[in-house]
């Protein structure tokens, strides 16, 4: 399966099984559930989300900052990331990685720069690798019956929960994932055929 396969998750009872078992089948666990809560919250590309680093996200005694200013990597545009919807998890991320490390001190996840550093290249301080969480994400969506959620489904979930609940708001949806078009926009979270369908469904055809 190829990366461009990922669709948004848009079923809640997938999402809320997707992410428990995200949570809990692995002893990254914890890490991995915040990766995909922070993509879905600030509708980043997975390269990054994963290159956010701990000083852009935390205060110095563990709280989480309102915003984040990052410079994306595709685009090379400044960007200013609310961060107030995922404060509880970033949060309680933080508290689990200084208990993580108390446990397992020769990994060094506490001390590392990275917010979602890798556990596996000890003596390295990297992040976890675009491809690694792929798999992760994918494996997992394997493991409750469904075949197209990868890493990139993250980004897709948050812009289709953000356009549902603001009432089709295609404009913010556009802007928050810096699209050029409404067209392009729709295509990225699969909506053209619903959308040509809605339309097509005002258009009294026995009319001229």
């Amino acid at each position: 399966m190829k990366h461009k396969d990922t669709r948004p998750i848009t079923d809640p009872i997938i999402l809320k099984n997707f992410l428990k078992h995200l949570r809990e089948d692995s002893s990254m666990g914890e890490r991995n559930y915040a990766i995909f809560q922070t993509g879905k919250a600030t509708l980043l590309r997975v390269s990054d989300v994963l290159a956010l680093k701990k000083s852009e996200v935390f205060q110095s005694n563990g709280r989480v900052k309102k915003n984040a200013f990052i410079v994306d990597k595709k685009t090379k545009k400044q960007n200013r990331l609310y961060l107030n919807p995922i404060r509880d998890v970033l949060e309680d991320y933080y508290d689990w990685l200084q208990e993580y490390q108390q446990k397992h001190p020769y990994k060094k996840l506490f001390s590392s720069e990275w917010l979602f550093p890798s556990s596996r290249r000890l003596g390295e301080d990297v992040p976890i690798r675009e491809n690694s969480f792929y798999r992760i994400c994918h494996q997992t969506g394997l493991k409750i019956g469904v075949n197209w959620i990868g890493s990139h489904s993250m980004r897709k979930t948050g812009a289709f929960m953000v356009y549902q609940q603001t009432n089709h708001n295609t404009a913010l949806v556009m802007k928050l994932l810096n699209h050029s078009s409404e067209a392009m926009t729709l295509r990225y979270l699969g909506l053209e055929q619903e959308r040509r369908e809605a339309l097509l469904d005002q258009v009294n055809f026995n009319q001229l």
